[in-house]
Parts: structure tokens; C-alpha cells; sequence
């Protein structure tokens, strides 16, 4: 029975990796490998496979939530500003236009609605996707080439604690879900 603490040449044990032929198969064995539990798994495709999102389980992002108040932020506190200064601080009337003129605002009203929603988005990617992620995962640049995987990763000590990672069981699971190649990946360096 292997467990996390197999390693090679003095290499920790990162995961099992499996490849599939079409996308269809690749969605299925993730909702499987979902259901069997599995904590750390990721999927590595050349292009955007619809429905993968749902069946790794993963929720909608809150980022347009944040960028959307961001960006009504933006738009309000430019037209508040623009207002306070045109009508309240200093009221000019400049070509007999009323102090407030919001058709004069616009364009200050959407580069601030742009910018407090950029800034916004950025901030909110490094905080809900905990970037910069330095931990290296199970991946091979050439897999993105032409093949659809499936990485089950061995978890961190604290998920690991409740159940142990077994090598040949995610093998034999791997294989038994169709993959057409199943590999064992260490950590540090490429497979």
C-alpha cells in the first residue's frame, strides 16, 4: 500500500496524472473523481471545455459582483465630485449651462467607473485566487499541447490527516474511468 511518503531519488510524491482522448470522457471521470472524494484535482486541456466548471465542482467566482460595485463606486463618487465642484464649491456659469450639467460629466463619470472597476478586479483576483501562487503544481507545459488530463494531487497535510493518499488506487481508479495512460508525478522537476 504506497502513501504519501513514497518518494524517488529523494523526491516527494505530487500526484497520479491520467490522459484521455476527448473532452466528454475528461468531464466524466472529473465528476467521478469528485464523488470518490478526492480533495486536490485539477484538469489540464488545450482549450476551454464547457462544463468543466461544474463538474470539477467549483462555484461562480464573485469577481463581477466586485467589479460591478466597484465600478458603480466609481461612477458615483465622479459625478459626486463633478457635482460638488461645478454647483457647490465653485459655481461658475459657463455658457449659460446650469452648475449642474451631468451631459459634462460623462466622460469623467466613465473613466472612474473603468478605473475603480480595473483596480477593483486586480485586487480581487490576487485576494480570492491567493495569487501570486508559487506552489508548484503537477504540470507539464506539453500536455496543454494536444491531450486532456486529469492530476489527482496528493493533499496537504491537513486535508491528508483524514485519509492517506494511495498511489495504486488512483491508479487503478484513473485507469478504471478510461484514461488511455496513467503516470505517477514527483514533485520538483517534470514528468
Amino acid at each position: 500500500m504506497a502513501t504519501t511518503e513514497n518518494t524517488v531519488n529523494e523526491r516527494p510524491l505530487a500526484g497520479v496524472i491520467g490522459y484521455f482522448d476527448q473532452p466528454s470522457q475528461l468531464i466524466d471521470a472529473m465528476t467521478e473523481v469528485r464523488k470518490a472524494n478526492y480533495q486536490c484535482f485539477d484538469a489540464y486541456t488545450p482549450f476551454p471545455v464547457h462544463g468543466m466548471d461544474a463538474a470539477q465542482g467549483l462555484k461562480r467566482s464573485p469577481l463581477p459582483y466586485v467589479t460591478l460595485v466597484a465600478g458603480v463606486l466609481g461612477c458615483t463618487f465622479a459625478f459626486s465630485f463633478e457635482y460638488w465642484t461645478s454647483a457647490v464649491d465653485w459655481p461658475l456659469i459657463v455658457g449659460g449651462k446650469p452648475f449642474n450639467s451631468w451631459p459634462a460629466f460623462v466622460p469623467i463619470m466613465f473613466e472612474l467607473t473603468v478605473l475603480f472597476g480595473g483596480l477593483a478586479t486586480v485586487g480581487a483576483m490576487f485576494a480570492l485566487n491567493r495569487l501570486p501562487n508559487m506552489k508548484r503544481k503537477i504540470f507539464d507545459p506539453e500536455i496543454t499541447r494536444d491531450r486532456f488530463a486529469l492530476a489527482i494531487e496528493v493533499p496537504p497535510a491537513a486535508v491528508a490527516q483524514y485519509k492517506k493518499f494511495d498511489v495504486a488506487e488512483a491508479t487503478e481508479f484513473l485507469n478504471k474511468l478510461g484514461a488511455t495512460g496513467v503516470r505517477t508525478v514527483y514533485a520538483e522537476g517534470w514528468f
